[in-house]
This record gives structure tokens, C-alpha cells and sequence, in this order.
């Protein structure tokens, strides 16, 4: 390996150190806005039974996001943005 770039991921890890044992700012964060799940779910005019089958998710897991003792992750959290910002796109290719 390149002696350069060994020193610079050694600097990174040590940076990232830094970052999680609070004794540096990180250069940048990101914050996602949660969507109100129950409100799209009830724009869209769909039951958590019909909600959940077209996340491919359980229904009590769609009931944890509602309820707040959960948030969507990964994937389901991508397909929920995505619904939200464009549903007849979105919902129209699930269909298809």
C-alpha cells in the first residue's frame, strides 16, 4: 500500500476517534427530517394493513413507526421519502 495513503487513512481513523469520544467537531453531519408516517399513510388513503403490504414491512412494525417507539431505516426509510416527495410516481411503479 502507498505510504501516503496509509498515512491519511491512519489520520482519518484517529480524527474518527476524536469525533466519537467527543474531543472533535465533525467537518459536516447530516439530518434527516422524519415524515409523519400516519399522515402520508392517511393522504394516500390507505389502511396499515394495505401500508404495510406495499412497504413489504409487518403491520406491527408499521404501527411502531406511527406510534414513534421506532423509526423506518435503510431501504423502507428511502421507499417512504420517496413516496412522500412523489407518490403517484412511486406508488405507480409498486403497482407495476
Amino acid at each position: 500500500m502507498d505510504k501516503k495513503l496509509f498515512a491519511q487513512l491512519a489520520e482519518s481513523m484517529t480524527q474518527m476517534n476524536q469525533i466519537v469520544h467527543g474531543k472533535r467537531a465533525p467537518s459536516r453531519s447530516f439530518r434527516l427530517e422524519p415524515v409523519d408516517i400516519k399522515k402520508l399513510r392517511a393522504k394516500l388513503g390507505l389502511s396499515q394493513p394495505q401500508f404495510a403490504a406495499l412497504l413489504h414491512v409487518d403491520v406491527g412494525t408499521l404501527r411502531n413507526w406511527e406510534q414513534g417507539r421506532r423509526q423506518p431505516t435503510g431501504p423502507a426509510r428511502a421507499l417512504i421519502t420517496a413516496i412522500n416527495k412523489d407518490p403517484v410516481h412511486v406508488l405507480s411503479a409498486l403497482a407495476a
